[in-house]
C-alpha cells in the first residue's frame, strides 16, 4: 500500500473548486471548532456576572423560538407574502471585547434553538455577503426567509457598502419573521477599541436597531491566558519534508498561493481546503497589497474554523502586513488573521520531526 511519501502532498494552487449554491446554504452552520459547544460548556467568570446572565437570556431567547415560524409556518417557503412582525425584539446583539466567548455563545444559541438545521443559519458577515454575491439579493431573501434564526458572527462595521447591503437583507428577513443574533467588530479609531461596540452597531444598522436587544458581556480575553509564544518559522526543507510525511497535507509556495486566491471566489475558500489535514507553505513573505491581504484574511478564517494546522517557512506571521495596513481601516481583520495563523502555527509544530 502506498504511504504518504509515495502519494506526495497536494497543492491548493491546483484546486479550482466549484461550489453549488445549495452547498453554500447548507454549510451555514457553526464551524467545526464550535460544533460541540453548548451553553453548559461555557464557563462564566465568577467575577463577571454579565457572563452568567448572557447564558440565561440566550437560553430563554432560544426557547422562545421553538414555536411556529413568526410568518405563520415552520417550513421553508420560496415565495411568501409580507408577514406581520412579532412583537418585541426579534434579535439579540452580543456586545463584548475580544475573547469573552461571544462566538461560543452565538453557536450555543444556534444549537439550542429547537428547529431542524435547515431552518437556522450561522455564518460570518463575510460569508453572508459571499452568499448574496453567489445567489443574488432576491434569491438570498427567498432562501433564508423561512428560517427561524440567522446568526451573524463578526458583523463588519468597517465596510459601509456591505453594511448597507446586509442591513437591507436583514430588514427583509425580519419582515418574514426571521429571528436574528449578531456579534460585531468595532469601528476603526474608536476609543476602547476591541471592547464594546453596541452603540456603533445599532447606529450602523439604522432602521434595524429596534429589533435588537443589546446584551453586554464583560470579561478578559481568555485567549491571552498562558498561551506560549508562536513558534519561529521553519526552513523550506523542514516544511517540505513534513508535507511529504503528513497524510492529507498540502504544499504550496506562499506567493503562488496568493496569486491563486485572486482567481478563486472567497465563498469557495472553505471548499479549497476540503480534505486537507495540514497546510504547508514555503517562502512566506509580506503581503504586497490590501486586496491580497483581505483575501488572505478570509483564508485564515476558514483554516481556523476548520482547525487546519499551518506549517510555514519564511517570515513570522506577525510580519505579513505592513505598518500602513496595521494602522488602517482594516487593521482588526489583519490582527485577527495574525492571531489565528499564529495559533495554527502552534498546532503545526508537532508535524516537524525533531
Amino acid at each position: 500500500m502506498a504511504g504518504p511519501a509515495d502519494v506526495g502532498p497536494q497543492a491548493l494552487c491546483a484546486r479550482e473548486p466549484r461550489v453549488p449554491a445549495e452547498r453554500l446554504v447548507a454549510e451555514m452552520v457553526p464551524p467545526p471548532r464550535f460544533d460541540s459547544v453548548r451553553f453548559d460548556t461555557y464557563n462564566p467568570d465568577p467575577g463577571q456576572p454579565s457572563q452568567s446572565e448572557a447564558v440565561t437570556v440566550l437560553s430563554g431567547f432560544a426557547a422562545g423560538l421553538g414555536g411556529a415560524h413568526a410568518s405563520g409556518g415552520g417550513k421553508r417557503r420560496w415565495f411568501t407574502k409580507k408577514a406581520p412582525v412579532a412583537t418585541g425584539p426579534r434579535g439579540v446583539y452580543l456586545d463584548g471585547g475580544y475573547g469573552v466567548g461571544k462566538t461560543h455563545l452565538l453557536a450555543s444559541l444556534w444549537h439550542a434553538t429547537p428547529a431542524e438545521p435547515a431552518l437556522k443559519a450561522f455564518g460570518t458577515f463575510v460569508e453572508l455577503t459571499n452568499l448574496v454575491g453567489a445567489l443574488g439579493f432576491q434569491q438570498t431573501v427567498q432562501t433564508l426567509g423561512g428560517h427561524r434564526l440567522l446568526c451573524i458572527d463578526e458583523f463588519e462595521l468597517d465596510d459601509p457598502g456591505d453594511t448597507v447591503l446586509v442591513s437591507s437583507l436583514l430588514s427583509r428577513l425580519v419582515e418574514q419573521g426571521v429571528a436574528l443574533a449578531a456579534t460585531s467588530n468595532t469601528l476603526p479609531g474608536k476609543l476602547g477599541e476591541g471592547r464594546f461596540a453596541a452603540a456603533d452597531f445599532l447606529r450602523e444598522i439604522q432602521g434595524l436597531s429596534a429589533h435588537f436587544r443589546p446584551l453586554r458581556i464583560d470579561g478578559q480575553d481568555y485567549r491571552h491566558r498562558g498561551l506560549p509564544e508562536a513558534p519561529a518559522p521553519f526552513s523550506d526543507e523542514q516544511v517540505t519534508k513534513a508535507a511529504y510525511a503528513t497524510e492529507g497535507a498540502s504544499l504550496d509556495d506562499f506567493p503562488g498561493l496568493l496569486e491563486h486566491l485572486a482567481r478563486v471566489h472567497p465563498s469557495r475558500y472553505g471548499a479549497l481546503t476540503d480534505g486537507i489535514t495540514a497546510v504547508c507553505l514555503t517562502d512566506v513573505g509580506p503581503v504586497p497589497d490590501q486586496s491580497t491581504a483581505l483575501r488572505l484574511v478570509v483564508l485564515a478564517d476558514r483554516l481556523y474554523d476548520r482547525e487546519i494546522p499551518v506549517l510555514a517557512s519564511g517570515v513570522p506571521f506577525d510580519r505579513l502586513f505592513s505598518e500602513e495596513m496595521l494602522n488602517g481601516g482594516y487593521r482588526k481583520k489583519y490582527f485577527r488573521a495574525i492571531s489565528r495563523l499564529t495559533a495554527l502555527a502552534r498546532d503545526a509544530k508537532p508535524l516537524v520531526s525533531q
